[in-house]
C-alpha cells in the first residue's frame, strides 16, 4: 500500500497548487484526478478556453469594425469557427501540459481514477473497475463544482447548453437565449454575439451581475445594450419546448403573472455553480456539509473528519480559481505547521468581457448595510488621456475609501484590461492602504492606470483631469 504525507483529491488551480507548494515544503504528495487530463474545470472547460474564445472573437469584432477607423484596411474578416476552436484547443493543451510537468518536476505522483475517502488517513483509487486504497497522513479535498441545472430543463450540450457545451459550438447560433446573468452567462453571451449571434439574457433578479457594485452593473447593463445585447430582467424560465425545428423558451414575471415565450436556436442555462461531493464518501467517512451542499471547514481547512481539510469551490465563498489557490498555499502551510492564512477582504473578481470589469472590496450597497460612513472618488475613462487616443473610453474607476481614515475599503473598475489594473488596488488594500496613498504614487502616462490615480485623488475632491 502506496503511503504519503499528502492526497489531493482533484487537480483544479486549488488542487494542484496545494499539491506543489506542499511538495515545495518537502511532503511526499500524490494527486487523484479522474478526468484523462489535470487542470480541472479552469483549465479545461472553464476560465482558459472561455478566455481563447473570447480573446479570438475579440480580435474579429476589431478587425470588422474597428481597423477602418484606425486607417487599417482589410477585406470583411470571414469566421473559420473550425480553426477558432483549434486556437482555443491549443490553449487548452498548452496549459494542461504545463500542470504535469509540475507534478513531474515536484515529484508528486498522479493517481488517475475516481477518489473516495475512506475514513481518517485513507483514500481509494478507482479507475476501470479497479481500486487501490493508498495511506497518507492528510487529505484534502478540492474536488471543484459542477453546473447548476434548472429543474425540468434538460441539458443535452447541444442546443439546450451549459458553459461546456457553449465553449465548443459547432455553429453560430442565429438566436441564443442566455438563463442568468451573471459573469459566465456575460462572458459567453459576449463571444457569440460578436461572432454573430442575437443575445437575450433572462435574469431572475431586477439587475445584471449579482453582488457586484450596483452603480457597476447598471453601467454595465447599458454598454452591453448598446452592443446589441437584450435583457429581460425581473424574469425566469420555466420550460423549454425542443420539439420545433427552433426552440421555445417560456418565461414568466418572477413576481408572477402571464407568461410568454421566446424562441432560440441555443439556450445556455448559466444559472450558477454547486459544489461537487459526488463519489466521495463524505457521509460515511462522517464529513460534515452545510445546507447548500459545501463541506463545513473552521478556519484552518480542517473538516469534521481528522486529517481532511477542504479547499476551493466545494467550501464556502466565492467560487474563482485565484480563491481556490491561496486556499491551497494556506492550507499546505497549515500541515506543514506554518500559518497559511487567506485575506477573504481582498479577493478579486473579473468579467472578461469588452469592456472588462473588475472589483475588489466593498460594494457601496455592502457598507450601507453595514452602516459605514463612506467616502466616493470616481473618475471616467473619456477623461484618460491614453483611452481617448485609443477610442476606448466607456467606462470608469470608482473607490470607495473610509470616511474616518481614509482607508480604501473597495476599487470598482469597469474599461479596457480593468483586470490588470485591480491589482494595485489588491496590493495597495492588503498594506491597509488609504485613497492619499494611492493619489501619492506616481502613474506612468499615458496609461489607463492614470484613471486609478485620478480616481484615489477625487476622494479627496482634487481630482486633476476632471
Amino acid at each position: 500500500m502506496a503511503t504519503y504525507d499528502l492526497v489531493v483529491i482533484g487537480t483544479g488551480p486549488g488542487g494542484y497548487v496545494c499539491a506543489v507548494r506542499a511538495a515545495q515544503l518537502g511532503m511526499k504528495v500524490a494527486v487523484v484526478e479522474k478526468n484523462a487530463t489535470l487542470g480541472g474545470t479552469c483549465l479545461n472547460v472553464g476560465c482558459m478556453p472561455s478566455k481563447a474564445l473570447l480573446h479570438a472573437s475579440e480580435m474579429f469584432e476589431e478587425a470588422g469594425h474597428s481597423f477602418a477607423k484606425m486607417g487599417v484596411s482589410v477585406s470583411a474578416p470571414k469566421l473559420d469557427l473550425p480553426a477558432m476552436m483549434n486556437f482555443k484547443q491549443q490553449g487548452i493543451d498548452g496549459n494542461v501540459k504545463g500542470v504535469e510537468f509540475l507534478m513531474k518536476k515536484n515529484k508528486i505522483d498522479v493517481l488517475k481514477g475516481t477518489g473516495k475517502i475512506l475514513g481518517t488517513g485513507k483514500v481509494e483509487v478507482s479507475a476501470d473497475g479497479k481500486s487501490q486504497t493508498v495511506e497518507t497522513k492528510s487529505i484534502v479535498i478540492a474536488t471543484g463544482s459542477d453546473i447548476a441545472r434548472l429543474k425540468g430543463i434538460e441539458i443535452d450540450e447541444k442546443r439546450i447548453v451549459s458553459s461546456t457545451g457553449a465553449l465548443s459550438l459547432d455553429k453560430v447560433p442565429g438566436k441564443l437565449l442566455i438563463v442568468g446573468a451573471g459573469v459566465i452567462g456575460l462572458e459567453l453571451g459576449s463571444v457569440w454575439h460578436r461572432l454573430g449571434a442575437e443575445v437575450v439574457v433572462v435574469e431572475f433578479l431586477d439587475r445584471i451581475l449579482p453582488g457586484m457594485d450596483g452603480e457597476i452593473a447598471k453601467q454595465f447593463q447599458r454598454i452591453l445594450e448598446k452592443q446589441g445585447f437584450a435583457f429581460k430582467l425581473g424574469a425566469k424560465v420555466t420550460a423549454v419546448d425542443t420539439s420545433g425545428k427552433t426552440l421555445k423558451a417560456t418565461i414568466e414575471p418572477a413576481a408572477g403573472g402571464a407568461a410568454g415565450t421566446l424562441e432560440a436556436d441555443v439556450v445556455l442555462v448559466c444559472i450558477g455553480r454547486v459544489p461537487f461531493t459526488d463519489g466521495l464518501g463524505l457521509k460515511e467517512a462522517g464529513v460534515a456539509l452545510d445546507n447548500r451542499g459545501r463541506v463545513q471547514i473552521d478556519p484552518h481547512f480542517a473538516t469534521s473528519l481528522k486529517g481532511v481539510y477542504a479547499i476551493g469551490d466545494v467550501v464556502a465563498g466565492p467560487m474563482l480559481a485565484h480563491k481556490a489557490e491561496d486556499e491551497g498555499v494556506a492550507v499546505a502551510e497549515i500541515i506543514a505547521g506554518q500559518a497559511g492564512h487567506v485575506n477573504y477582504d481582498v479577493i478579486p473578481g473579473v468579467v472578461y468581457t469588452t469592456p472588462e470589469v473588475s472589483s475588489v472590496g466593498k460594494t457601496e450597497e455592502e457598507l450601507k448595510q453595514a452602516g459605514v460612513a463612506y467616502t466616493v472618488g470616481k473618475f471616467p475613462f473619456t477623461a484618460n488621456g491614453r483611452s481617448k487616443v485609443n477610442q476606448t473610453t466607456d467606462g470608469f474607476v470608482k473607490i470607495l475609501a473610509d470616511a474616518k481614515t481614509d482607508r480604501v475599503l473597495g476599487v470598482h473598475i469597469i474599461g479596457r484590461e480593468a483586470g490588470e489594473m485591480i491589482h494595485e488596488a489588491c496590493v495597495l488594500m492588503e498594506f491597509g492602504g488609504s485613497a492619499e496613498d494611492l493619489a501619492r504614487t506616481c502613474h506612468a502616462h499615458p496609461t489607463r492606470s492614470e484613471a486609478v490615480k485620478e480616481a484615489a485623488l477625487a476622494v479627496g475632491k482634487r481630482a486633476i483631469h476632471m
